[in-house]
């Protein structure tokens, strides 16, 4: 299975899990935790964007206030609303057919190393897709270990 299938996949799951709650079950925060699970879908499309498209010298295929909402070290700042949560949901489907788009025509030609919160070392686009993986998996636990607290 490819990289691309294989955050699909995990996307997939995630709307899944998404669709089983009202909107204000998506914006609740469960206790011990510090994020809702909306505020989670939007993070992975704000990471997606950081780790292919910024650190490699390219524009945002979104909105650069959406990233700066949903980036790692944000929070929810109030009810988010069922349009936006419509968006939020689209977003991961749409963002990852770009970025299949632009994987194809060789938009990513040059990659400004990084490392991540948890160590992960990214020097090439291969390198953020690996790291995109992790990383959505992580939040589907984290997504998944929410949902108990709703």
């Amino acid at each position: 299975m490819d990289q691309l299938a294989l955050i699909r996949n995990t996307r997939r799951l995630i709307l899944e899990l998404s669709e089983k709650f009202s909107v204000d079950e998506l914006n609740a925060i469960p206790e011990n935790f510090s994020n809702n699970l909306a505020w989670n879908i939007g993070h992975l499309v704000a990471t997606q964007q950081m780790f292919c498209y910024k650190l490699s010298g390219l524009p945002f295929t979104i909105d650069e206030t959406f990233v700066d909402k949903y980036k790692r070290g944000s929070k929810p700042e109030g009810l988010i609303s069922e349009d936006e949560i419509a968006k939020l949901k689209s977003n991961l489907i749409t963002e990852i057919d770009q970025l299949e788009r632009d994987l194809k025509s060789g938009v990513f030609k040059t990659y400004t190393p990084f490392t991540t919160q948890l160590g992960l070392q990214l020097e090439t686009i291969d390198d953020a897709l690996n790291a995109m993986i992790f990383h959505e998996g992580l939040h589907l636990g984290y997504m998944m270990a929410m949902r108990k607290g709703i």
